[in-house]
């Protein structure tokens, strides 16, 4: 079994998810628009003109973890809340460069700091409305 995060968006999946490619170090594997959808698909008969360059799924690979999305049709779209993606870094620095790279443009909840289980943790929502947990273990010593 495999647990990945999907992350529902409304409007900006494409832009969130490149972002997060270049700030995670990861790679986009497959990206496709609903206007993309097989025409033979009964699905493509009910895409509204309005999602035809919205992104229906987006796959992105970060070393041996999977980070999936797409943008939800407007009627159906709720900011997320009771939950965060965690990440745990082994190297503050990189967790740092992180944690500060998400927070461009969106809200710290709790700096990025030593607390009594990690060298750093911090909290924070990036401009795109996810939730972040960054976790740095604490160094032997």
């Amino acid at each position: 079994m495999k647990l990945n995060p999907y992350l529902m968006f409304n409007g900006q999946c494409e832009a969130a998810f490149k972002f997060y490619e270049q700030c995670l170090g990861g790679k986009i594997a497959a990206m496709m628009t609903y206007g993309e959808t097989p025409k033979e698909s009964p699905m493509a008969e009910q895409v509204s003109p309005g999602l035809q360059d919205k992104i229906m799924h987006v796959h992105l690979t970060v070393d041996d973890w999977e980070l999936m999305g797409s943008d939800s049709p407007s009627e159906y779209y709720e900011e997320p809340k009771g939950f965060s993606v965690s990440l745990n870094i082994d190297n503050l620095v990189e967790a740092e460069r992180i944690f500060h790279t998400l927070a461009e443009n969106g809200k710290v909840q709790m700096p990025l700091q030593q607390t009594f289980w990690a060298d750093g943790f911090g909290m924070l929502v990036d401009r795109f409305g996810t939730p972040w947990m960054i976790n740095c273990g604490q160094s032997a010593g």
